[in-house]
């Protein structure tokens, strides 16, 4: 995996179409920071040896109990990764061809016909992605879903960075706190205009740890993101989330 994937996050919120753009989340990071595990998955543009076929929608999907050997084998380099969740097979059986084909839109072009949300799937989600972790594009039911898995990937983020060492190098214990959805609110503006939060920049001393944030703008090209946050990140950060280590409280400081 690059590393630039673990060192930034990238988050574009587009509230009223109800998706996020992102760099930086992988789908082991989305699963482990969801509250309730996924159900079952039907696979619009992936691969998975355990995966079952489907004979209405011609799709394959991979079955609850599969879930979590997906997420452990990683996706990461296998080029698109594109699903929805769905609770029950039966559901996929009843799609009618129109909605079929918006799936299979969706799929190839990681755009919606219509905000694609089923009453046959019940899904709570539309994972979209390149090289996952690259590029994805996530649609979600609510949008408190969204903010939702945020508030436990920043913690899963830091644990996996390993900030926190004794003085021998070993690890300390250090479970950080979810962050709390007022604190991430006051993040929205700058979320829904292209937001870079800085792992590599982090900045910590005995008593807090900070993550600057810059704004980039609008991207679907990576590659452009990147090099626009190289220009950008040589100016101080548009507002840094900040994690008091004694009250492991998070707080804003939007500059």
């Amino acid at each position: 995996m690059k590393n630039g994937i673990r060192e930034i996050l990238y988050l574009h919120l587009q509230t009223s179409e109800r998706f996020v753009l992102s760099y930086g989340m992988t789908f082991r990071e989305f699963t482990y920071s969801l509250n309730q595990p996924l159900q079952n998955i039907l696979l619009l543009k992936a691969q998975f040896e355990e995966a079952e076929f489907n004979r209405n929608t011609l799709l394959e999907f991979v079955p609850r109990e599969y879930v979590a050997k997906l997420v452990k084998e990683g996706v990461y380099g296998t080029g698109d990764f594109c699903w929805i969740d769905f609770d029950e097979e039966m559901g996929l059986d009843e799609l009618d061809g129109p909605e079929i084909a918006e799936l299979l839109y969706l799929g190839h072009c990681k755009n919606h016909l219509h905000i694609p949300f089923y009453r046959k799937l019940n899904n709570q989600f539309v994972y979209l992605a390149h090289d996952d972790g690259w590029f994805n594009k996530v649609y979600y039911r609510s949008i408190d879903s969204f903010y939702r898995i945020i508030s436990n990937l920043f913690p899963l983020k830091l644990e996996l960075l390993k900030l926190d060492r004794t003085w021998l190098g070993m690890k300390k214990k250090n479970e950080y706190t979810q962050v709390p959805g007022d604190v991430l609110l006051m993040l929205s503006r700058l979320m829904e205009e292209g937001a870079v939060f800085s792992f590599a920049g982090i900045q910590q001393n005995r008593s807090r740890l900070e993550i600057p944030i810059w704004v980039v703008g609008d991207f679907l090209n990576m590659d452009d993101m990147l090099e626009v946050f190289d220009d950008a990140k040589k100016q101080p950060p548009a507002a840094k989330l900040i994690y008091q280590r004694k009250s492991k409280e998070w707080s804003v400081i939007i500059q």
